[in-house]
């Protein structure tokens, strides 16, 4: 499944969280952590559960619930479970320091009969540190880079390069490639810079993720188009698995397209952008 656009929606927003699918993206996430005050919370929970359990509620994206951190996730949870019948194809998992923080919010999903693929969020210094053991959780299903809190634990100056979350930018994508999970990469908070986002977008693509975080609407097509394949990708792709197929009928193992040796790993590369050129395709 494609989750190229993950989109971020305040859960005391019952207008926006119902327009939230609207918005194209792959991923909706209705937030019960940063974009709802202390003070909102309970309202926020009764809001999103009312959405969730309302049958004429029914987007063709995933919809996700970020819930808090910590012990609070599941007092979050509880709230929302309180429902009978809930549309709930995810839970959103922030500040995951360790594989024990998903295992545990996993087990009370699993108890109550509710067991749905988990997004941890990667961003305190002990999360970076530990992401191949979260990623190894069987629970796990995407790793999700947060730099602007990551920045905040460690004491780093956001900057335009990022520099300074670079390692953590790629020891993210890593874990999660090494255990088979969606790799999500962090926000651009600017969302009036478009420019500025598919420049960021671009990076994510070619440092090895599979899609990015949202804040707005508006930001969601110029990911989409971040993440799509050009035309020389295309026909690069379907060139090599041309000869792939004439290579495999001769018995040869290696082969040559455009004066570049092919072997099974740009085999694998081609494969998948044009998977993604047809996910594209499909919109």
């Amino acid at each position: 499944m494609s989750r190229r656009s993950v989109l971020f929606t305040p859960g005391d927003s019952p207008d926006m969280l119902r327009k939230a699918p609207r918005s194209g993206a792959d991923v909706v996430v209705f937030d019960l952590e940063d974009a709802v005050s202390p003070d909102r919370k309970e309202d926020a929970r009764a809001t999103v559960r009312e959405v969730l359990e309302d049958p004429a509620f029914d987007p063709d994206c995933e919809v996700c619930v970020r819930v808090d951190s910590g012990e609070r996730a599941v007092d979050d949870l509880e709230a929302l479970l309180e429902a009978s019948s809930l549309r709930l194809d995810g839970v959103v998992l922030p500040k995951v320091a360790a594989g024990g923080d998903v295992e545990r919010v996993s087990k009370f999903l699993t108890d109550r009969d509710r067991t749905v693929p988990i997004f941890a969020l990667i961003e305190t210094a002990r999360g970076v540190l530990a992401a191949a053991e979260i990623a190894a959780v069987p629970a796990t299903d995407a790793l999700v880079f947060g730099a602007e809190d990551l920045a905040a634990d460690i004491g780093a100056t956001r900057t335009v390069e990022g520099a300074e979350v670079l390692y953590a930018r790629q020891r993210v994508v890593i874990a999660a490639a090494a255990h088979d999970c969606t790799a999500i990469d962090t926000l651009h908070t600017d969302f009036e810079d478009e420019a500025g986002l598919r420049e960021d977008a671009a990076v994510a693509r070619r440092l090895g993720y599979d899609g990015k975080l949202a804040i707005h609407p508006g930001q969601v097509d110029p990911i989409h188009e971040a993440f799509a394949p050009d035309e020389a990708e295309v026909a690069w792709a379907e060139r090599v698995l041309e000869a792939s197929e004439a290579a495999d009928a001769d018995g040869r193992g290696v082969f040559e397209v455009d004066g570049e040796m092919i072997d099974r790993p740009l085999i694998e590369r081609a494969e998948r952008i044009l998977e993604l050129d047809g996910e594209t395709d499909l919109e």
